[in-house]
């Protein structure tokens, strides 16, 4: 066989991780760990070449095994406009692969996770954390404007990163698409990854009933009372068509999850009846989705549901 017709190996997938402390970075890396990725954090970039270079002869880099790679402004010998010049030689190599992601955070969240963990900002000494922050952005910003990927992490639990990062850098081979039905309570936060949202306020409040305000939207009363609502059964339906109409072209796109989540003022009751109702025709129709409740352990409280009408 001719060296011509010799298949070309793939090229080596390369992530590299940056951002500002306290984004995620660290969680970012051992997902990807989980993923397959080799991970290797705080490594300096000066090095980088070094790390990727192959000598005459030898074998490439495997191309089965992609390398992700964490660096920030405390990695020895850090410089943005050096780094992205580093980075864009190796871009211009056929057998590499090369993305940056960055992940940002606001500045009060920041204050936030400083507080909470009693840690000094590096760069702020002894002044506030706020100090630090403002320099290490002012330091960063070069890069976060160069990055392929640039992901806040401001209203992300770890939760919620974790499934940003398979979303966003998962094996993209066709498969099924993992679907994901949640009911949540508005006065506690819309979840922050939901793709459809759908709000269930206008349907009538088991919570004003005494006899169901203890209940879920699991109990079979709670059900029976919300499937009243002359509302109720024209709006399932057209929800539930509509969902069977998106589905399989989320799939056909290639799009691995797909979150669904319903609403309601606390999250006990209609949100989680509908939930259960969606969940259970989705299927009936052939799909597989798993089922979160996030606020049915929440207390039931008359502030929280607002004035009853």
């Amino acid at each position: 066989m001719s060296a011509e017709s010799e298949p070309q190996p793939k090229p080596q997938r390369i992530l590299l991780v940056t951002g500002v402390l306290g984004a995620g970075k660290t969680t970012a890396l051992r997902t990807l760990e989980d993923m397959g990725w080799e991970a290797i954090d705080n490594f300096p970039i000066r090095l980088l070449d070094r790390l990727l270079e192959t000598e005459p002869g030898s074998a490439q880099l495997d191309a089965g095994s992609p390398l992700a790679i964490g660096f920030d402004t405390r990695t020895r010998g850090f410089d943005p406009a050096k780094t992205i010049e580093r980075v864009k030689r190796l871009t211009a190599r056929a057998d590499l692969t090369v993305t940056t992601l960055f992940l940002d955070c606001g500045g009060s969240e920041l204050e936030r996770r400083y507080n909470e963990t009693r840690r000094r900002h590096p760069m702020s000494e002894d002044k506030p954390a706020s100090t630090g922050i403002a320099a290490e952005r002012e330091l960063l910003e070069p890069l976060r404007r160069w990055a392929d990927v640039v992901i806040s992490t401001t209203d992300f639990s770890t939760n919620d990163l974790q499934q940003a990062i398979r979303e966003q850098f998962g094996d993209h081979t066709p498969q099924r698409t993992t679907l994901t039905i949640s009911s949540f309570g508005f006065s506690r936060g819309t979840p922050p990854l939901a793709d459809l949202v759908f709000d269930m306020r206008f349907l009538d409040n088991p919570h004003w009933d005494d006899t169901l305000r203890p209940m879920s939207g699991k109990d079979a009363p709670v059900g029976e009372y919300i499937r009243r609502d002359p509302a109720f059964s024209e709006a399932f339906a057209r929800i539930r068509d509509l969902l069977l109409l998106l589905l399989p072209r989320f799939q056909a796109q290639g799009k691995a999850y797909v979150n669904i989540a319903f609403g309601c003022t606390g999250g006990r009751h209609r949100s989680v009846f509908m939930a259960e109702q969606i969940a259970s025709a989705l299927r009936d129709a052939g799909f597989s989705p798993t089922l979160l409740h996030r606020n049915l352990a929440s207390r039931a409280a008359d502030m929280v549901e607002g004035a009853q009408t």
